[in-house]
C-alpha cells in the first residue's frame, strides 16, 4: 500500500472501518461513549481545578451532567487500568496486573475467551468500535482487538503510541502506513465519527482510548505556539520520548489538553447533529495520574490537584482521576458526587442499562442508580495491586485509604493507613493510632486478591 499522505486519503480510510451491516436494532437502549485520556490527572481540567488554562467543552460535559469526585482507574499504569475497565475485575484479580511489551509490537494478551465490555454488549444487539490505544494483546494474538470489538483503528501497541506521528496505525486487522506528518490523534478522532456516523441508526459502544497527553509531548503546531508565547519561561527546555524532539514541552502540555477538549467539542456537536445526543452516555475519564516523561511538569500544571504521588504511585495522585457521566435523557445537569467508583464498576453498569446479566465472578458493581439519582449499592472496599517498583498494594474502605510499599521482598511491609475525609493529601500515617483497623487491612490485603503466575506480586 502506498504511503498516505494527505488527509482525505485518511477519512476515506477511516470509512472502512465500519463493522458489516446489520439489522437495525431499536433505538431505546442507550449508547454508550467512552472516552478515555491517557496520563491526565486529577487537576487537569478547569472543572477540576485546572488554573492555568480552560477546557471549556469537557466543562460544558460535567455542566451537562454529573462530575465524580472520587473516581478511581484501574491501576496506575496503562494495560492493567484496561484490563480493569474491559473485564470488570480489579489488579487482584485480572489478567494483566502490569505494563509487559511483546517484540516485535504489542502489550501481553488477554485470553480470547475473556468477557469484556464490547463482546457481552454485543449480546444485547450492541455495535462496538475502538478507537485509540489498545494494549491488551498484541495484533494477530489471542487478545488482538478484534476479538473483541467490531471496529477497530489506531494503536495496537502502547509503544508505538509513544509517538503522535506513528509510521503506521491499525485498521481492524490491517497495518496502514502513515507518512509520519499527520498527527495520530487526528485521524483516531475521525475515524470514531465515521463510526458513529454510520451506526446512527443502532446502539453501538465506542471506545475513544486517545493517547493525548501522554508523552511524547507532541502538540499541534498553532496551539503550541500559542502556549510557547504565553509560558516563555521554558523555552530553554526540550524534551524527547520518542520521535521528534519538542522545544518547551513544558507548553505542549495545555496545546495537547486544548486539542482534546476542542475534540470533545465537535463530539458534542455531532451526537447534537444526529439527533443522539439525549440518549448517548458520554462518559470522559482518565486511565491513571499524571506522568513526567518528555518534559512535561506535572508540579507546574498542578497536574494532580490536591492529591498525593503521580502514574506508578498507589497514592491518590496515581489512580483517582476525573470522571464525567452525560446522559440527557437520565442524568440531572450540572450534579457533582462524592459516589466512590473504579473502572472495573464500567461492566456491571453497561450490562444493566443495556439490560444484559453480566459475567459471573466481577468485582464491580453498577453504578447506573447513582447515574438516576436512587440509592447506590456500595463496595465494601476497593483493592488495587502494582507490579512494578518494588510491589505495591493499595484498599480504600469508606474513607480510610491503606497503602503498602515494597512488598515484592516483603510481603509483611508496613502498612500506611490514611484518612482522606481530613487528610486527601495523604501526609499523616494514622497506622499506629488504628491497630484493629490495620489487622483488618492486613487480613483484606490477603483475601482480596488471588496469585498470578504472569504478574508475580511477591517474588518467591
Amino acid at each position: 500500500m502506498k504511503i498516505i499522505a494527505y488527509r482525505l486519503a485518511l477519512l476515506l480510510l477511516s470509512a472502512a472501518l465500519l463493522p458489516p451491516a446489520r439489522l437495525a436494532a431499536a433505538p431505546a437502549k442507550p449508547n454508550i461513549i467512552f472516552i478515555l485520556a491517557d496520563d491526565l490527572g486529577y487537576g487537569d481540567l478547569s472543572c477540576y481545578g485546572q488554573q492555568k488554562f480552560k477546557t471549556p467543552h469537557i466543562d460544558q460535559l460535567a455542566a451537562e451532567g454529573l462530575r465524580f469526585t472520587q473516581a478511581y482507574a484501574g491501576s496506575t499504569v496503562c494495560a492493567p487500568s484496561r484490563c480493569a475497565l474491559m473485564t470488570g475485575l480489579h489488579t487482584g484479580h485480572a489478567q494483566i496486573r502490569g505494563n509487559r511489551e511483546v517484540k516485535p509490537e504489542g502489550q501481553f494478551p488477554i485470553r480470547k475467551d475473556t468477557q469484556t465490555i464490547p463482546t457481552v454488549l454485543r449480546r444485547a444487539g450492541y455495535v462496538s468500535g475502538m478507537f485509540g490505544k489498545w494494549g491488551l494483546g498484541a495484533p494477530g494474538s489471542e487478545g488482538d482487538p478484534m476479538e473483541f470489538f467490531d471496529a477497530f483503528f489506531g494503536y495496537n501497541c502502547q509503544a508505538a503510541a509513544h509517538t503522535f506521528y506513528p509510521d503506521a496505525l491499525w485498521r481492524n486487522r490491517e497495518k496502514v502506513p502513515l507518512d509520519k506528518k499527520t498527527y495520530s490523534h487526528d485521524l483516531i478522532m475521525d475515524a470514531a465519527f465515521a463510526f458513529i456516523r454510520a451506526n446512527k441508526d443502532r446502539p453501538f459502544f465506542c471506545y475513544l482510548s486517545v493517547t493525548i497527553p501522554h508523552a511524547s509531548m507532541h502538540a499541534p503546531q498553532a496551539l503550541h505556539e500559542k502556549y510557547r508565547k504565553q509560558f516563555p519561561q521554558f523555552e530553554a527546555v526540550t524534551g524527547k520520548y520518542a520521535g521528534p524532539e519538542v522545544v518547551n514541552p513544558v507548553a505542549a502540555f495545555p496545546a495537547m489538553v486544548e486539542h482534546l477538549d476542542n475534540g470533545v467539542g465537535r463530539l458534542s456537536a455531532l451526537l447534537k447533529e444526529l439527533g443522539l445526543n439525549d440518549n448517548t452516555l458520554v462518559i470522559f475519564t482518565s486511565d491513571n495520574g499524571p506522568h513526567k516523561e518528555g518534559g512535561h511538569d506535572p508540579e507546574f500544571w498542578d497536574s494532580n490537584g490536591p492529591l498525593k504521588g503521580i502514574k506508578r504511585d498507589l497514592y491518590e495522585g496515581g489512580i483517582r482521576v476525573p470522571f464525567i457521566a452525560r446522559w440527557p435523557a437520565v442524568i440531572k445537569p450540572g450534579g457533582t458526587t462524592g459516589q466512590t467508583t473504579a473502572f472495573w464498576d464500567m461492566l456491571p453498569t453497561f450490562c444493566e442499562l443495556a439490560e444484559v446479566p453480566p459475567p459471573a465472578g466481577l468485582d464491580g458493581l453498577s453504578i447506573l442508580p447513582t447515574f438516576k439519582g436512587l440509592t447506590q449499592p456500595q463496595h465494601d472496599y476497593l483493592y488495587w495491586e502494582f507490579t512494578e517498583r518494588g510491589g505495591s498494594q493499595a484498599l480504600r474502605m469508606g474513607d480510610y485509604k491503606a497503602v503498602r510499599l515494597k512488598v515484592a521482598k516483603a510481603p509483611d511491609a508496613p502498612v500506611e493507613l490514611y484518612d482522606l475525609a481530613s487528610d486527601l493529601g495523604e501526609t499523616n500515617n494514622i497506622a499506629t493510632q488504628h491497630p484493629g483497623l490495620v489487622r483488618k487491612i492486613e487480613a483484606l490485603f490477603q483475601a482480596a486478591r488471588t496469585d498470578s503466575e504472569t504478574f508475580p506480586l511477591f517474588k518467591k
